[in-house]
Parts: C-alpha cells; sequence; structure tokens
C-alpha cells in the first residue's frame, strides 16, 4: 500500500510541473535574443471585425432559398441591336471565299486544258493559210502554225504601242499582207518588234523587203483591250493595242491576225536590231495561268 501511494503522489507532482507550450525556444534562435513576447503569455489575435453581431440581424445566407450569382450559369450579355452590320460581314466573308475558291478551281482546270490544246497546235507542222477565212472559225484555230506568201504592203503598216522589249521602248510592226494581188485575200502580219530609234521607215531600209516572201506564224485570236489602256487614234496614227478589226477596215484586210515567229541567236538579235528588222517572237504559248496562287490566296 505504501509504495502504491508513492507512485500516485510521483505522477501527480509531473502533471502539475509541465511547462507550458509557450515558453519553448527554437533551436534556431539566438540565446541571447529576447523573446517577442513575455514569458508565459502569447500574442494577441487581431478580431476579424470590431462590430458585434446583432442577434436579430439576419444574413442572406440564412435564407434557406438564396443562390449566389456565383452558381448562375454564364450568360453573354449584349447591348443594342441584337445582328448589327459587322456580323453579318463576318458571316458572308467566309462563304464569298468559298465560292470564290469553288470558281477558281473551275478556272484552273479550263486555263490548264487550253494550255494543253495550244501546245498541241504549235508542234505540229505549218498549214497553209486559206485565201478566205472564217473569222468565227479562228478560236479553234488559235496559236495554230501557219505559213502564207505573199507581198508587204509598207504603204499601210501601223506602229503599235510603246512596246518594252529588254528595257528599250519600242513598237510593234504590223503591216498587211498581199496575196497574189487579191485585195480581199489581205492579212493582217504582226511582224515583230523594233526599237523607237527605228520607228521611222527611213532609218530601217533593210527591215522593209520587197516581192514576195514567206511568212511563218502563229494564227491568233483578236486581241481584247483592257480598262487601262487609251482608245487608238487611227487618224493621227496612232494605236496603242491592236484592235484587228479596226485595222482590217482600215487597210482592206480581213479580220485575220498572223504573228509572225522566229528562232535568233544572240548575236542575230543584235543584227536585226541595228539594222531595224522586226524582231518575231517565239513559238510558245504564252497564257498566263495563275488560277492556283488565286485559289490559295481565297
Amino acid at each position: 500500500m505504501a509504495a502504491k501511494r508513492a507512485v500516485t503522489c510521483l505522477l501527480r507532482s509531473l502533471q502539475t510541473e509541465q511547462r507550458p507550450i509557450g515558453l519553448a525556444i527554437p533551436r534556431w534562435a539566438s540565446p541571447n535574443r529576447s523573446l517577442p513576447f513575455s514569458q508565459g503569455q502569447f500574442a494577441p489575435r487581431r478580431p476579424i471585425s470590431s462590430t458585434p453581431r446583432r442577434p436579430s440581424e439576419k444574413q442572406p445566407a440564412d435564407d434557406p432559398n438564396f443562390i449566389s450569382i456565383l452558381d448562375n450559369p454564364p450568360e453573354l450579355v449584349r447591348t443594342g441591336r441584337k445582328h448589327g452590320p459587322g456580323l453579318i460581314i463576318l458571316a458572308i466573308i467566309p462563304i464569298t471565299a468559298f465560292f470564290l475558291g469553288t470558281w477558281q478551281i473551275k478556272r484552273l482546270q479550263w486555263k490548264t486544258d487550253l494550255i494543253a490544246k495550244c501546245e498541241d497546235r504549235i508542234v505540229r507542222p505549218p498549214l497553209p493559210l486559206p485565201a478566205r477565212i472564217d473569222p468565227d472559225a479562228i478560236a479553234d484555230f488559235d496559236y495554230r502554225r501557219v505559213y502564207v506568201t505573199g507581198r508587204f504592203r509598207h504603204d499601210q503598216e501601223m506602229l503599235v504601242g510603246p512596246r518594252m522589249r529588254d528595257g528599250e521602248q519600242g513598237y510593234m510592226v504590223v503591216t498587211p499582207l498581199e496575196r497574189d494581188g487579191d485585195e480581199g485575200a489581205k492579212v493582217l502580219v504582226n511582224r515583230g518588234w523594233v526599237s523607237k530609234a527605228k520607228a521611222d521607215q527611213s532609218k530601217r531600209p533593210d527591215g522593209l523587203p520587197r516581192g514576195e516572201v514567206r511568212v511563218e506564224g502563229l494564227l491568233r485570236e483578236p486581241w481584247k483591250k483592257n480598262m487601262f489602256t487609251p482608245a487608238n487614234r487611227p487618224e493621227k496614227g496612232e494605236f496603242y493595242f491592236p484592235d484587228v478589226k479596226q485595222m482590217a477596215e482600215l487597210t482592206g484586210s480581213q479580220a485575220v491576225w498572223v504573228e509572225q515567229t522566229m528562232e535568233p541567236d544572240y548575236f542575230q538579235l543584235l543584227d536585226y536590231q541595228t539594222r531595224g528588222i522586226p524582231i518575231g517572237r517565239p513559238a510558245e504559248v504564252n497564257l498566263r495561268n495563275n488560277h492556283a496562287q488565286y485559289i490559295f490566296t481565297w
């Protein structure tokens, strides 16, 4: 009994001598540094609100039917009219781009087929040009190689331009070709380019062949004038683009346009340019085909 009482007294003395939590000194603290508060006292807490809540005052959250605006689904708030012109334009842009792209795809197929047909006509041997030609049938023979014989009517020569070649200004020489003395069988021949310095016939006697000549070239459709080219003034001898029908009426020729071709080397080109001999075009298809770029653009 005496031993049991001694153990009980010892446990009671240990419980009364427990150290308060606030008296614990951290290991990292300096031994000479004083504590921020007095021994056995904790730092006072700041009250959240100094205004006490009244027992009779109710908060919105106390209502069981209360719904916070944060719990509502998001809504798109718009002011003014429901559908303005800007929204309509934004809706039209992709639709327009789709139709333009589809149209350019069809144009690309059409232009590719046209170039293939013209290139097939160029590689064929030249055909003799008939004496009488139906102007409506020329489209089916565009870029077809032909040859024709006759005499140039230099007195009816027309200069179309200005035209640039290798950075130098000049003109296209268009001369009617008379065949077998038949005025109605004349055709218009685009002989090629001459420099501006050789525009006057007196300065290029070597470029005015006399007698019967043989011309080989491409049968072409009549040219089309764009909106930026000024109108011709034939009464003054000024032609800015080759109006085949107009030129045919002025010279009494058929509305047939033949572009003379040649394959000269570099030194021959220099000789022709110095002597004022018209430089013909090469026998190749020069149709532009940019529809693939337009498709990617749209």
